[in-house]
């Protein structure tokens, strides 16, 4: 099958490689154009990118895709059908409609619900047991088209990081077996019930709120865990905790209620287990512990 294939970060990059194991012809990658990153903030190319350059595939990064000179260039390119994972770029109905089979998207939820930009993040603040991937026709609605396929996954205590990176073979995997016989998976339209948004990170969200309960603080933790961090600040300095255990605890929410820097929330409390200074790598708490000692009492902002 002629395939587009439309993806930016490394969620889409086993969708991309599973494409090329399964024999499909990717006649082009779109991805977003490469960004500034790292200290020297010089631009760097997105993972599909370096991915489908290094099979050999053509690399296309637009700004936009509205415009009629690159509709017609993807038009162009004659494709059975467009496969997304995470692009990034909203697609305008005239390139919806390009492809002969139309757009296929692999989405990090179980729809209706999550639909939008951060699925992960949002299924683990808000506690869901599980979540999954989608296989969805496109359409113009916000991640509203019709569903071929499902796929379900604990969310157990995993981090975003981890269950992205699970969420991402499982979509892959479900993709290639999709475009094997899609007769066998007929489109079914989404249920008006449990539809729920999952809005876009934003980053003020990282903050640490310790007058919530510990297990929403753990939570926020793990939903921010690698990136962008959540994090608590101390005389002017932000550290960014990756993993923490809920323990017991009892004190003013926001203190330190021992030396091994267990911290008082609105109920319950955290201790955590891996943390990372400004500037410097992440480590276990008790090697922070042991260069910067955080005392019984320390008021966290």
């Amino acid at each position: 099958m002629r395939i587009i294939f439309m993806g930016t970060p490394d969620f889409a990059v086993p969708t991309l490689n599973a494409l090329v194991a399964a024999g499909h012809h990717v006649v082009a990658a779109y991805s977003q154009p490469p960004r500034p990153a790292g200290r020297g903030k010089k631009l760097q190319p997105s993972p599909v990118q370096l991915e489908a350059e290094a099979h050999g595939i053509e690399v296309r990064t637009p700004v936009s895709l509205k415009g009629a000179d690159e509709q017609a260039a993807l038009a162009a390119l004659e494709a059975d059908m467009a496969v997304v994972a995470a692009y990034g770029l909203i697609l305008p109905e005239d390139v919806l409609d390009t492809p002969k089979l139309g757009c296929l998207n692999v989405h990090g939820s179980i729809l209706p619900r999550w639909r939008g930009a951060a699925p992960v993040q949002r299924a683990i603040l808000a506690g869901d047991e599980q979540t999954g991937v989608t296989i969805m026709q496109m359409e113009r609605g916000l991640d509203t088209g019709p569903m071929l396929a499902k796929i379900a996954t604990p969310v157990a205590g995993k981090t975003a990081g981890e269950l992205t990176s699970e969420l991402a073979e499982a979509g892959a995997g479900l993709m290639v077996q999709v475009l094997a016989d899609l007769a066998a998976y007929p489109p079914v339209v989404q249920p008006d019930e449990g539809v729920t948004y999952a809005h876009k990170i934003d980053k003020a969200e990282s903050r640490i709120d310790f007058t919530r309960a510990a297990v929403e603080v753990e939570r926020q933790i793990r939903a921010f865990a690698p990136a962008p961090g959540a994090f608590f600040e101390l005389e002017g300095e932000r550290y960014r905790v990756l993993a923490a255990d809920v323990v017991e605890g009892v004190g003013a929410t926001s203190v330190t209620l021992d030396d091994a820097l267990t911290i008082a929330c609105g109920s319950g409390a955290i201790r955590p287990t891996m943390i990372q200074r400004a500037g410097r790598p992440a480590m276990d708490a008790a090697s922070l512990l042991r260069g910067r000692a955080i005392g019984a009492g320390t008021m966290l902002g």
